[in-house]
């Protein structure tokens, strides 16, 4: 167990969280690299059992810290993209060009030209109006643009309303009615090559139903498309795979899903591209925070933390759910409801939960945190940014330094007229 308690105290892997705490001013976010190349393993080795061609390119939206890419990088991992912050991030963290899809329904003339130059794997269209800008831009450059479209086959994914992608009311995508015709316009271009198609239906999905669904109809339109003379080489089926943020959660594993890959797509002799970033990193991390002071009051007791919604939002956004323990072991005796030091109501991490008995100082870690936790942190309340640290057995290392107030107002300016 990489997370686990040792003489009374939790550690990461072989280092106590108590001894990282004591050197790194808190909150801090903690990951250990086993569980992280234990994911990744997991995955890709299922992929490979299963499947004749595939590549898994990690989600860097999902966690966007150097040291964590470099990790899946050095596993031989792609990267899948969403700004031309993260193409800069992916290729700097060591994922080669020709390992990178871009994803993202708001590119950028600026982004889309900056993957033109760098020779991307893939780039993965939203819309008719997108291709267009595309093509134009290759066309200045005078180079072969590999393109996929990303497809909405209108499946619910059973997920939550704010993380599911693929229903027909969602932003993503061109309607897998209209995405023949579009096929047909971008194989007459000169500078776009349709290579392959893009379908995503969801996040954090704990069944395999939304998935067979979504990859039936994209069965249907490659067939289709092969019917019109167009052969596509890879299908992107994004991500989405689940994992257990409480004890209730049951998701399938990477073999149960890849095994309905195999099932619908496997004979169309296509590379598999999967971008996976919750299934890798979020069980990998965890938010380590101090406790404030406990405030009692006539109707509940609230443990109050250092740690706040601008550090992990996921609680306040997606009424997410997250596991709090407390670092020192000792018995669950009383009801609080954890909250941070935000002037916003919705700055819950978790209500009525059980925990020890707790003072101030003591340190709690808030679970599974390690997938859009640091990489959705804010400055709000004029908060810095919280340092992110890595264990691998007995070592650590700060992999991002806690932000400090001058860095925060070096960016601003004052108005010459004031």
């Amino acid at each position: 167990m990489s997370f686990h308690y040792q003489n009374g105290s939790l550690y990461a892997e072989d280092v106590s969280i108590m001894e990282i705490a004591q050197k790194v001013p808190t909150p801090f976010y903690l990951y250990s690299e086993q569980i992280l190349r234990s994911q990744m393993r997991a995955f890709s080795d299922a992929a490979q059992k299963r499947l004749k061609s595939s590549l898994v390119c990690f989600a860097v939206k999902s966690n966007a810290n150097p040291a964590i890419i470099n990790v899946f990088s050095s596993m031989g991992a792609g990267a899948d993209i969403v700004s031309e912050g993260e193409l800069l991030l992916a290729l700097k963290s060591g994922i080669p060009a020709d390992k990178i899809v871009f994803s993202g329904v708001g590119k950028t003339r600026e982004a889309l030209t900056l993957a033109v130059e760098k020779e991307i794997k893939q780039i993965n269209l939203e819309s008719e109006e997108e291709a267009e800008m595309l093509n134009e831009i290759a066309a200045k450059a005078d180079k072969k643009v590999r393109v996929a479209v990303r497809v909405n086959p209108d499946v619910d994914a059973h997920t939550h309303h704010k993380i599911t992608t693929g229903k027909k009311e969602n932003k993503f995508g061109v309607a897998w009615q209209e995405a023949r015709p579009l096929y047909q316009r971008l194989a007459k271009t000169e500078n776009l090559i349709p290579v392959g198609i893009d379908v995503h239906v969801g996040s954090q999905l704990l069944e395999t139903e939304p998935f067979e669904e979504a990859f039936k109809r994209t069965a249907e339109i490659v067939h289709t498309l092969r019917s019109d003379g167009i052969r596509l080489q890879t299908i992107d089926i994004g991500g989405g795979l689940g994992v257990a943020y409480q004890k209730t959660d049951k998701p399938c594993s990477p073999d149960d899903y890849i095994a309905v890959v195999e099932e619908q797509l496997g004979d169309l002799e296509c590379e598999i591209v999967f971008e996976p970033g919750r299934f890798l990193v979020a069980p990998a991390g965890v938010l380590v925070s101090r406790v404030v002071r406990v405030k009692h009051t006539p109707s509940k007791d609230f443990l109050v933390l250092d740690a706040g919604m601008n550090d992990l939002i996921r609680p306040a956004i997606y009424d997410a759910y997250h596991n709090i323990a407390a670092v020192k072991e000792k018995e669950a005796t009383q009801t609080f409801d954890v909250v941070g030091p935000i002037c916003e109501s919705s700055d819950v991490f978790g209500k009525d939960r059980m925990l020890p008995a707790m003072r101030p100082d003591d340190l709690v870690v808030i679970e599974t945190a390690g997938a859009y936790g640091s990489s959705m942190g804010s400055n709000y309340n004029f908060r810095p940014l919280c340092a992110e640290v890595l264990v691998s057995k007995e070592r650590f290392a700060v992999i991002r330094q806690r932000q400090t107030f001058e860095e925060m107002l070096a960016l601003n300016r004052p108005a010459p007229w004031l």
